[in-house]
């Protein structure tokens, strides 16, 4: 912990001890995610300048790193087990948002060119700022303005390009409404988990709905139909680029909808599915890939 607030020493307002006098970060308070962010990116990844509109998704690293992992795991069954790095991988982030996360832990960890496409304008600007503020991220990030919300990788892959991987935190919710609720449960849990270990003389309070900790803009939380209609679109969309991408893949929140998605693929005539779970903590994630090409 001490070697991340020296990297970044606005984390350590955010630092408290538990019950049994460890420390940990203080994530009950909306500002602790971003100043944790700031720390591990400096500190794990060199890059030391990064900052985000208020109001905008701020997912944490750790969940984020494993699925950029897991695809470098998936990329190395066709490179005899071994992961492969450099500059000729080409990978696509669908909806990079303006954190530009993936890209970062990507072009850092293994070398990666990315390309980020997105249907917010501010997220493209700002994400692009972000690499241009850090040398580390030069020439190995470029972005594109997703001008059709209705669409995915049409208007974004151009008829001369190929990727290795496509990659994708999708919206998960069908309306605000339903966000703002899924929020309120969040921070309630996360205020029992607070008072659990500090003890019930804990003064924790509910965050108000304009200080959620986890942030979004609309086209990040939610779409109509939800994460599964985006999923579908996805699916259908991805047959059209079967042959300018290796591996096909995005995260699922919602466990109930990989059989639909999977059903899904398989009508669009996708060849090999992969399901693959991943645990950071107490928390579950999954996400599916799949391609075009026989086993």
């Amino acid at each position: 912990m001490s070697a991340l607030c020296e990297r970044s020493p606005s984390l350590k307002s955010f630092i408290k001890l538990n019950v049994v006098g460890d420390q940990t970060i203080d994530f009950s308070d909306p500002k602790a995610v971003p100043s944790s962010n700031q720390a591990l990116l400096a500190y794990f990844y060199s890059v030391d300048l990064w900052q985000i509109p208020e109001g905008y998704l701020c997912p944490p690293i750790p969940g984020r790193a494993d699925y950029i992992h897991h695809l470098a795991d998936l990329l190395s069954l066709a490179h005899n087990g071994k992961i492969p790095r450099g500059k000729q991988i080409r990978v696509l982030d669908v909806g990079c948002g303006a954190n530009c996360i993936y890209p970062i832990i990507g072009t850092q960890s293994y070398g990666w060119q990315f390309v980020g496409s997105d249907v917010d304008l501010i997220s493209v600007n700002c994400a692009k700022n972000i690499v241009q503020s850090n040398a580390p991220l030069k020439n190995k990030i470029k972005f594109v303005h997703q001008h059709n919300a209705k669409a995915i990788f049409k208007n974004v892959i151009r008829p001369d390009q190929f990727f290795d991987l496509t990659m994708c935190n999708p919206p998960f919710y069908e309306s605000m409404k339903h966000a703002q609720s899924s929020n309120q449960r969040k921070q309630s849990n996360l205020l029992k988990s607070q008072t659990k270990r500090r003890g019930p003389s804990y003064p924790g309070t509910l965050s108000q709905e304009k200080n959620r900790n986890f942030g979004g803009q609309n086209a990040e939380l939610w779409c109509d139909g939800g994460e599964l209609q985006f999923l579908t679109l996805m699916a259908e969309e991805s047959a059209l680029f079967k042959k300018q991408v290796a591996w096909f893949s995005s995260l699922i929140s919602n466990k109930d909808n990989i059989k639909k998605i999977q059903k899904k693929l398989k009508q669009v005539g996708a060849q090999d599915i992969v399901v693959t779970n991943m645990a950071q903590g107490n928390k579950t994630s999954r996400f599916i890939a799949w391609n075009f090409q026989p086993k």
